[in-house]
């Protein structure tokens, strides 16, 4: 079984200080995407190029201290492409991709960190185009090879996924609009869309137990009062090989929780 995690570090020292590391030395994932690094090549080099002897490739932001991707993996890939094309949005350090190719097929597992709205009104114009160019880019990459994105995509798509969904109805991450853009980007006709939530295709009624993130105001995490923005998305193929999930609690290494998801997909 091929265990992938997603997780958003929220700063990838401050999660290694938490126990990230050593939890992962236990869980020993095949692979994790990272979102949120907040660290430069240069802080990564000679401390994190690897963790728990898994190496890693990255995408860092220009801005110090921002955003950054990143992919730790036990199988080396055969190509890593670092962003999707948007200079806008490769500045910020949002996408990562791992290509994992043979004569008999092309498959890839991307990490990404979708913008957040929440700080007003010119972010949230930033996250729609993000949104435009990232469907038009994974419409295009999904003709070509299988993949399966892990991210923090920072949008939470039902109500199922949220717990406080009246009141955040106008709020950014559940604006009718974000909403609608994972309705076209899970719908059924592959023209619109044509991947898989893989976690709801395997928790279809799963609510409260399905949250990866929780604010840090009040008692959120206490109260479990929490969105589910972290997401496995998947081309049909690699989404059917999807056979288990787990959302890690057991320690706070961020703001997120990990999510793992089990493939039966052999290297």
């Amino acid at each position: 079984m091929f265990q992938l995690t997603s997780l958003n570090l929220n700063g990838i020292r401050s999660a290694t200080t938490k126990g990230l590391e050593a939890w992962l030395a236990t869980m020993r994932p095949d692979c994790i995407c990272v979102q949120e690094l907040k660290a430069q090549q240069t802080d990564i080099a000679g401390r994190f190029e690897a963790l728990a002897g898994l190496p890693g490739w990255f995408h860092c932001a220009e801005k110090k201290g921002y955003s950054g991707v990143g992919i730790y993996s036990r199988h080396a890939p055969s190509d890593v492409i670092v962003g999707f094309g948007n200079p806008e949005f490769d500045a910020e350090g949002r996408y990562i991709e791992a290509r994992f190719d043979t004569l008999q097929r092309k498959r890839s597992i991307i990490s990404s960190y979708f913008p957040s709205g929440s700080s007003g009104e010119e972010r949230q114009a930033a996250k729609f185009r993000f949104l435009d160019a990232m469907h038009a880019h994974l419409m295009a990459l999904k003709e070509e090879r299988d993949f399966i994105l892990c991210g923090d995509i920072n949008i939470a798509h039902t109500q199922k996924d949220i717990k406080n969904w009246r009141s955040n109805q106008k709020n950014s991450g559940f604006t009718p609009e974000e909403r609608a853009w994972m309705d076209q980007l899970l719908s059924d006709d592959p023209a619109r869309g044509g991947l898989r939530d893989v976690y709801r295709q395997l928790e279809p009624e799963a609510t409260d137990a399905g949250y990866t993130w929780w604010s840090n105001r009040g008692q959120a995490y206490a109260n479990n009062v929490g969105w589910r923005i972290d997401y496995h998305l998947a081309t049909p193929a690699l989404a059917a090989l999807a056979r288990s999930s787990s959302i890690y609690k057991g320690e706070k290494f961020s703001d997120h929780a990990p999510l793992t998801v089990g493939y039966d997909w052999a290297f």
